[in-house]
């Protein structure tokens, strides 16, 4: 890797660089931030047979979710609170009470044990005394009240466990909503009666806690969580970070440019911000450290490229499978209606890694200590098992089907690389890995499933419309703002899947029911600024966790992110106010045109916030021509024109301004 610099670069600069290179966080360092910042990272330690143990019965599991999927069929009742009931035990035999350092190895308190027996016997009373309960409707007795308190109480103490108290806030205020509501109405003016009605609905049907969210994840999300945890034994990773060295390593700046492509691929596949950032970040942080990013810069650099993995087609994380459930539209539609604001978001944070690295004068990797495409080409099979998925899906295979050819894909991939070869081992590490993975998306659901609920149940969804709508005065441009922070402020420390959920059933219809505005649009404009909060201050566990590599300070590395993320707070307005971004009643040359002007919208937004384009910009041009950038994303003929007219001036006077600098010099 080179550490030359231009003769233009000062000797603090220099100095500044060497030492930043010198300072990366191990592994122990991340371990450390990641258990202070992110609960799925502090787990008891298990050694020995019980590890085994634990380890045999997550990969049996992932087994008999797959069996599940391909062979039974139950009622969807039955088959949602029977895998709610495994999580629970799932979550208790991982996950300590607190967040304590030292947790006795081999150990868990006899009252973790009783209170995760005690959650999961209420969930499996209802599997095997379905019909019964379903028969009787809402006369459900003490006992079965007694158990759904229990099951609901419990599942809220695995999402405190597993993703934070965040979420069990917004639960609870719409569970007390819930009694307020039944008990002011007149319909149940009594607690207890309106505890029965709450108590049915949120535990003993399809619109609570094992309603459509828990339905999605036990079919779709867990298989292809597992496919996910096989397609990373391949080796695939690595195959990209490779292929992302021998495409843009040698480029000025090249180690940044290869974390926003090695992270775009990576992120589709893992659809994890932060487990994102740790696995490609510990490889690409280092070098860009060492080419002369600052510690922040590195480390936001990767955790926005990280957290945009989720928005990248063809996996794009949980969400996206619930997205398709939830607007009725198949999933192969939403893969193809988002690579456009895709491609936009990865190309936003690369032009603004360009323009940082010309301003600092940046070199790129020497080309021989770079990959050779001559020996990737061999690998290419890795890419296998993805196409196929595509492909699959594209067909009309069931979901749940092409995910589990997909995997088995993976298995025969495997066998034609000695170095990751599928052995036993590695067969059941990847099954457990997908059972482990599934746990914290799975109790999200479910909490995310009684905000639901509550929703359907009191008609709170129409009191939000009516609030909006009345804030808004009926503009759209006031009501995607105020839903996006919203998303913002519920996102933050809640996984993105449940802050789809929240914002899909809240803010979602206030969009569409309230302003007209298209539903794959409004779900879209909530999926996007779910996903932002995993970098957007002051919780961005994605940007801790880069910061962590980086030993740079968080919460800048976090306000960096976000800045280099300013493309995923654009392109969610864009195609709401031109849905024809997202392939929507839009012709051929209608698309072309809006990729076009909203490419080069986003450079001229970039070279603003960079303050460079041909040279540094002073702040007047910076502002002419962000707002010409604006002005090209935004539809129509007029504003085309007037983008256009903006950054051609702006880029004459800078390209004219470069000219004399070079002759006076």
């Amino acid at each position: 890797m080179s550490n030359q610099k231009p003769t233009d670069v000062t000797e603090e600069v220099r100095s500044a660089e060497a030492a930043a290179a010198a300072e990366i966080g191990t592994q122990a360092d991340v371990d450390e931030i990641m258990k202070k910042y992110d609960r799925e990272s502090n787990t008891r330690p298990w050694e020995g047979v019980p590890a085994v143990v634990i380890k045999v019965l997550l990969a049996a599991f992932s087994i008999f979710m797959i069996y599940m999927n391909l062979f039974v069929v139950w009622d969807e009742r039955i088959r949602r609170s029977l895998f709610l009931g495994v999580v629970i035990l799932f979550v208790f035999l991982i996950f300590p009470a607190t967040k304590s350092m030292k947790q006795k190895v081999n150990h868990i308190p006899f009252y973790d044990i009783l209170i995760g027996l005690a959650g999961a016997v209420s969930f499996f009373y209802f599997t095997f005394n379905s019909k019964a309960i379903i028969d009787h409707g809402t006369r459900i007795t003490n006992l079965e009240i007694a158990l759904g308190v229990i099951g609901i109480l419990v599942l809220a103490e695995c999402c405190r466990r597993v993703t934070g108290i965040p979420i069990l806030v917004v639960a609870g205020c719409f569970v007390i909503y819930a009694f307020y509501a039944f008990m002011t109405t007149g319909r149940d003016p009594s607690f207890y009666k309106a505890l029965r009605k709450i108590i049915y609905n949120l535990f003993y049907t399809t619109t609570g806690v094992i309603g459509t969210p828990i339905g999605v994840c036990s079919t779709y999300i867990v298989l292809f969580i597992i496919f996910g945890a096989f397609l990373e034994s391949t080796g695939i990773a690595d195959f990209f970070i490779s292929c992302a060295n021998a495409i843009a390593g040698a480029a000025s700046g090249g180690p940044a440019k290869v974390a926003v492509i090695s992270s775009a691929l990576c992120g589709m596949v893992s659809g994890s911000s932060v487990g994102n950032t740790v696995t490609t970040g510990s490889v690409t942080i280092p070098m860009m450290k060492k080419t002369g990013y600052p510690g922040e810069f590195a480390g936001a650099v990767e955790a926005a490229a990280s957290t945009g993995g989720q928005i990248m087609p063809p996996i794009m994380g949980a969400a996206a499978f619930l997205m398709a459930e939830m607007v009725g539209v198949p999933y192969s539609d939403i893969v193809v209606r988002a690579i456009l604001p895709a491609v936009l978001y990865f190309l936003g944070i690369f032009l603004m890694v360009h323009l940082r690295a010309k301003r600092l004068g940046l070199k790129g990797i020497p080309r021989e200590q770079l990959p050779k495409a001559k020996k990737l080409l061999p690998k290419i099979y890795l890419l296998i098992p993805l196409a196929a998925l595509v492909y699959l899906i594209v067909s009309g295979y069931t979901m749940s089907r092409a995910a589990i050819i997909a995997t088995l894909l993976c298995i025969v991939v495997s066998m034609f690389d000695k170095e990751h070869r599928l052995t036993p081992s590695k067969f059941l590490s990847a099954l457990e890995t997908g059972a482990k993975n599934t746990l914290s998306i799975a109790v999200a659901c479910g909490i995310a499933g009684i905000i639901a609920g509550v929703v359907t149940m009191t008609g709170l969804g129409q009191v939000f419309i009516t609030a909006i709508v009345g804030v808004s005065h009926g503009h759209l441009m006031i009501a995607l703002f105020l839903t996006m922070l919203c998303c913002i402020i519920l996102g933050m420390g809640v996984p993105t899947t449940a802050t789809y959920i929240i914002m899909a059933t809240t803010c979602a219809p206030i969009l569409t029911t309230g302003m007209g505005l298209n539903s794959l649009c409004a779900s879209m404009f909530v999926f996007y600024f779910g996903i932002v909060a995993d970098i957007t201050p002051p919780v961005a566990l994605a940007a801790y966790a880069g910061s962590a590599i980086a030993k740079s300070n968080p919460m800048r590395t976090a306000f960096n992110a976000t800045k280099l993320a300013i493309a995923a707070f654009l392109i969610p307005y864009i195609f709401c106010l031109n849905p024809q971004m997202l392939l929507i009643d839009t012709t051929i040359p209608g698309f072309v045109m809006i990729a076009i002007t909203s490419f080069i919208g986003m450079f001229a937004v970039a070279a603003a916030i960079e303050g460079y384009l041909f040279g540094p910009m002073n702040p007047v041009f910076r502002i002419i021509i962000a707002a010409a950038g604006l002005a090209l994303m935004y539809p129509g003929t007029v504003t085309d024109i007037i983008g256009i007219g903006g950054v051609l001036a702006i880029g004459a006077i800078e390209f004219l301004a470069k000219g004399r600098k070079k002759a006076a010099a």
